[in-house]
């Protein structure tokens, strides 16, 4: 049976008929409008007492204690975290395909065509916003997330589900609202570490609203929470993630959806899973249609708030005085009222589980940032030895631009970001309307990757400040221990501070909220009398509402503040006390991190200039190294072949999607697994064939075509994928590992073959390598004496195909410079499936190819 599939223009048509609102706009513009207008009147109440707190703090100061650490004013402009290659499942015509995905320094998912695309600085087939998204590794847990969001629509036992992967190791991106994203890779390894990464993109675009901003910012955050405390939503909200758009695009859904679920659920046709597919692909059109509407509804009220800002803070600083005195005496009025009735709600039902909280949150805070220290004491003291053995300041350069980008490596950090999964408030979640835990658990985890930064650039700086002074590699290893010490001090109190600031903050998050829902029914209704008191001319500047909840949580804050001191005294957790603050213990170092940013390989590699512009290009752009080189038709390859169809190339242009059809790969899971099969029970006699599949023959010819290939090369005629780079523009040919018992030259390493689909085994960086070559392991390892070192990336944990002895080494070539997506990114952005790249385009447009997606 087909499915009766509503589009875009069906959905508004639907819902719109169904409202009984046809002449009158479509119902879920009306939504929206209706939302949007509400949020917009909290955002300039909440504008007008953000500036007044901005120019207030900036007159009086009262700032906290000062940071030991240095701070890193731009940590990875120009970097490429991660890049590699996995299947994508592409909705258009059910099929799976090969895609290199590239991570940037903005955290953004780049996908290309291949590596060959990206090489050539073809424009991206998507580009995608992680905020908001669940990165899930079972199909399982998958469908478990779908069925509950349609509800009465359940797939009988035994039919097809609405997803098949090919292989055992799936990563799924699920959205409440926007469309989802399918992946497989081909090894648990992989599956690890792409996870790792994916996590940390969304770790990072969930952190999408600017703390720089000291106006907008706060104005935003307590106009959403307003909002719907007005709607009695009081607690922690999880969608409160991304930038504003986003932020106010879920908020739309949160109310649209349900009417959208009732309205058009009844009146799908099909079988369930197509149902389910329908409803996820409206949910994901209506999504697109409100974020371009709020957008420019939001759009709009910002630009009105700022042409307003200069005469609000012009009358701000001419009567601070006055707006102060005026705040105070209301303060005091309100808090006659309310303050007798706060603390016996929290002398009943707060104080006696702060401690409860504050344990349940310490524990594995605590843990993490005592993994940081560990990890960034073992990285320095492994470089330090590495040093000992192979000596001199070159190899001291490839180690200290590997340090510098340790806080931003997904799966080092992965360690110190575990730590924080075992947080649970269980009772207390209840308690306190808390609905989960990853609001805390995310917030911790960018404390934890910022402190690291901190110390390493602290490192850094003061190594750079003492080179002048060294005599010999003595002098130098001796001068690093010195300093990591004393790093390591400041990182004890800076770590401290920091943590003790997410209690309270922590703290006050769940608590506050608990008690203005307590509160409301006998205090909210009664705070409209307190508004005569004050003047007209400053009412933009104070408001009755946050005064309010100033007061209530003045009546927690000493309970709060007593729990996280007598905390601190507990010698489990690693915290100071609070008598033990240093100021201006090293005043010298904050002078040193003014400076220029310090660029090791351009300032320390002795080479001309011309050949350090190339190099600079080649080398120190992936902070992550995990590609190599995909010249070797592996057993991922094969996978790669069954799913694009052995003997033709990748079509450039999707099929005419047929929404009806059950989703299935091209050849069929069976298919691929025999394929995968068959391929791992070779011998190794044909790695010498499976070396060579014409990318080298192509891109020494120039030629354009990204088929094009060498036909003795590749059986069938399957074009080459494009060989995958260490970093942005790096081409590294790789080999096959040695068969057993193969000599490995001295000074020379085997490089690991690393295939041209989509699952490249997936490494953990390590530093006992040859410079430019690299050596099969199956563990990430600590460098050790006496070990080389890489000159330009770790390694990947490939799984390569034996080739037979004697087979020779290929040796890395330079590559080509790439594009880096833009910062301005919010999300997915329309980008020509074919051709160069051209200006990101007007954001809502609708898809236009396979797996083209639009800016949302």
């Amino acid at each position: 049976m087909c499915c009766f599939f509503f589009g875009p223009v069906d959905f508004v048509v639907c819902f719109r008929s169904s409202c009984g609102r046809a002449g009158h706009g479509s119902a879920a513009a009306e939504k929206t409008g209706k939302v949007l207008g509400e949020f917009c009147r909290c955002y300039k109440e909440q504008y007008g007492v953000a500036l007044f707190n901005s120019v207030r703090y900036e007159i009086e100061g009262n700032g906290g204690p000062q940071a030991q650490l240095l701070h890193r004013k731009v940590p990875l402009e120009d970097h490429v975290i991660y890049s590699g290659n996995l299947f994508q499942y592409i909705e258009e015509n059910k099929k799976w395909r090969n895609r290199f995905c590239v991570v940037p320094h903005n955290y953004g998912l780049v996908l290309y065509e291949n590596k060959l695309a990206y090489e050539r600085d073809l424009a991206p087939r998507v580009l995608v916003n992680s905020a908001g998204y669940k990165i899930l590794t079972s199909v399982d847990q998958y469908l478990e997330l779908v069925n509950s969001s349609l509800p009465g629509v359940m797939p009988k036992s035994g039919h097809s589900p609405i997803l098949k992967c090919p292989t055992d190791f799936p990563l799924i991106l699920w959205h409440p609202y926007a469309r989802h994203y399918y992946f497989c890779v081909m090894t648990g390894k992989e599956q690890e570490k792409w996870r790792a990464v994916f996590q940390d993109c969304v770790r990072h675009c969930n952190n999408g609203i600017s703390e720089d901003s000291k106006v907008e910012a706060p104005a935003f955050t307590d106009a959403v929470r307003m909002y719907r405390q007005a709607k009695e939503q009081y607690g922690t909200w999880d969608m409160l993630c991304g930038n504003e758009i986003q932020v106010l695009s879920n908020l739309v859904m949160e109310e649209l959806l349900p009417e959208l679920r009732t309205t058009i659920g009844p009146r799908l046709k099909g079988k369930a899973q197509e149902r389910q597919r329908t409803w996820i692909q409206i949910s994901d059109a209506v999504y697109r249609m409100v974020y371009e509407q709020t957008k420019a509804q939001y759009d709009a009220v910002m630009a009105k708030c700022e042409q307003e800002r200069p005469q609000m803070e012009s009358t701000i600083r001419t009567d601070m005085d006055q707006i102060i005195t005026s705040k105070e005496h209301l303060a005091s009025k309100i808090r006659a009222f309310v303050l007798p009735k706060a603390e016996v709600c929290v002398r009943n039902h707060v104080q006696p589980y702060i401690s409860s909280i504050l344990e349940a949150l310490m524990t594995p805070t605590s843990q993490g940032f005592a993994e940081v220290r560990e990890v960034f004491f073992k990285e320095v003291t492994d470089m330090n030895m590495n040093i000992v053995n192979e000596g001199g300041l070159e190899k001291l350069v490839e180690y200290m631009e590997k340090l510098s980008h340790l806080a931003f490596h997904p799966v080092k950090m992965q360690s110190c970001y575990e730590k924080m999964d075992q947080l649970k408030l269980e009772g207390l979640q209840q308690r306190f309307d808390v609905s989960s835990t990853s609001v805390f658990k995310q917030r911790a985890q960018i404390h934890m990757r910022q402190q690291m930064d901190d110390a390493v650039y602290t490192f850094e700086t003061l190594l750079h400040q003492e080179l002048g002074k060294l005599q010999g590699k003595d002098d130098l290893c001796k001068s690093i221990q010195r300093i990591l010490e004393r790093v390591l001090k400041k990182y004890d109190y800076d770590s401290s501070t920091v943590r003790k600031k997410f209690f309270r903050e922590a703290l006050l998050q769940i608590t506050i909220p608990f008690l203005l829902k307590k509160l409301a029914p006998t205090c909210k209704g009664e705070l409209a009398k307190f508004q005569e008191l004050i003047f007209e001319d400053f009412a933009s500047f104070i408001l009755v509402e946050n005064t309010y909840e100033e007061v209530v949580l003045q009546s927690v804050m000493k309970d709060i503040m007593q729990a996280v001191k007598e905390a601190a005294v507990q010698r489990k957790h690693n915290l100071y006390r609070d008598s033990m603050v240093m100021h201006n213990s090293d005043p010298n170092l904050h002078l040193l991190g003014e400076g220029m940013p310090i660029d090791w390989g351009e300032e320390y590699s002795g080479q001309p200039e011309a050949e350090l512009a190339a190099d600079k290009r080649r080398r120190a752009k992936q902070v992550v190294s995990v590609i190599q080189d995909d010249e070797g038709v592996l057993p991922y390859e094969v996978g790669a072949e069954a799913l694009l169809q052995p003997g033709s190339p990748e079509p450039q242009e999707p099929e005419e999607p047929n929404r009806g059809a059950a989703p299935s790969s091209p050849a069929g899971v069976e298919e691929i697994r025999e394929a995968l099969a068959k391929e791992s029970l070779g011998d190794g006699v044909k790695a010498e064939e499976r070396l060579t599949n014409g990318t080298d023959a192509t891109r020494e010819s120039g030629a354009t075509e990204e088929g094009a290939v060498v036909a003795e090369s590749v059986p069938g005629g399957v074009p080459p994928q494009g060989p995958t780079s260490e970093g942005a523009g790096v081409h590294c040919t790789t080999a096959v590992s040695p068969a057993p018992g193969a000599e490995v030259p001295s000074g020379a390493g085997v490089q690991r073959a690393a295939p041209a689909s989509p699952m490249t085994a997936s490494p953990v960086p390590r530093a006992d390598v040859p410079s430019g070559a690299s050596v099969q392991h199956a563990a990430p390892a600590s460098p050790k004496p006496g070990a080389d070192v890489p000159s330009e990336a770790e390694v990947p944990h490939a799984a390569p195909a034996s080739p037979a002895p004697g087979a020779e080494t290929p040796s890395p070539s330079a590559g080509t410079a790439c594009h880096q997506p833009s910062d301005k990114e919010t999300g997915e952005e329309v980008a020509p499936p074919s051709g160069k790249r051209s200006p990101p385009q007007p954001t809502g447009t609708t898809e236009s190819g396979e797996g083209v997606q639009t800016e949302f």
